[in-house]
């Protein structure tokens, strides 16, 4: 298994960046696919970047798209999500997650905090 640490989140005011990482641990974290999901207050958790085992494919949700970038690095056990340009409506817990070749997700951090302020 993989055990999943994330770090990054904070505040900061509409317009600004932050960087979220998540630093894993377990011998097999390159054959994980791994994936952003945010949660604010009263919405369902949902998807907002995915990355590929080796990288070489990503997806956005098309709220983030041209915003955010999720990228991981192997040799270092870490992904990460850029986000700029960052909007209130980017508020919300974002967790970290991996998947195995079945697509579920059973993997998850504690999630982050993100507040973008106005």
């Amino acid at each position: 298994q993989v055990q999943l640490v994330e770090s990054g989140g904070g505040l900061v005011q509409a317009g600004g960046s932050l960087r979220l990482s998540c630093a894993a641990s377990g011998r097999a974290f390159s054959s994980y696919r791994m994936a952003w999901f945010r949660q604010a207050p009263g919405k369902e958790r949902f998807i907002v970047a995915r990355i590929s085992a080796s990288g070489g494919s990503v997806y956005y949700v098309d709220s983030v798209k041209g915003r955010f970038a999720i990228s991981r690095d192997n040799a270092r056990n870490t992904v990460y999500l850029q986000m700029n340009s960052l909007k209130p409506e980017d508020t919300g817990v974002y967790y970290c997650a991996a998947g195995g070749p079945l697509g579920n997700y059973d993997h998850w951090g504690q999630g982050t905090q993100v507040t973008v302020s106005s």
